[in-house]
């Protein structure tokens, strides 16, 4: 049985909205993208499961056509000095890559991590309402 080629699924999730790619070993090219905003039709969805889930899919069946079997995927939040929690469709977005028909080889954490670089915004008392 001939085996397809690798690529890496790059997701995206903040509480905002879902973004995911799927591009080659070397990044070089990418196969497919699509976000969870453009899923649905309020903005307040776009980081929803379902909008994830939907846009993972579409991303899936666009990647096989194009000969990719098999995913390494990155998961990233915003981070930096912003939130280091990945948003509610990061899980449901590999469940939905992996139900389409790609094999995950990895699942990894790419969200940056701060080294004492920039200050987080709000002051010396933090932020007040």
């Amino acid at each position: 049985m001939e085996r397809g080629k690798d690529g890496i699924a790059h997701i995206y999730a903040t509480m905002n909205n879902t973004i995911i790619q799927v591009t080659d070993i070397s990044n070089a090219h990418t196969f497919a993208m699509h976000s969870g905003g453009s899923q649905v039709k309020a903005d307040r969805l776009g980081s929803s499961p379902r909008a994830a889930m939907d846009a993972a899919k579409k991303v899936a069946e666009e990647a096989i056509a194009k000969g990719i079997s098999s995913v390494h995927v990155k998961i990233r939040a915003a981070g930096g000095i912003k939130s280091k929690t990945t948003g509610p469709g990061a899980r449901p977005a590999v469940k939905a890559l992996e139900r389409a028909g790609l094999r995950i080889l990895s699942v990894e954490n790419v969200t940056p991590v701060p080294h004492d670089g920039c200050k987080r915004r709000g002051g010396r008392k933090g932020r007040r309402m």
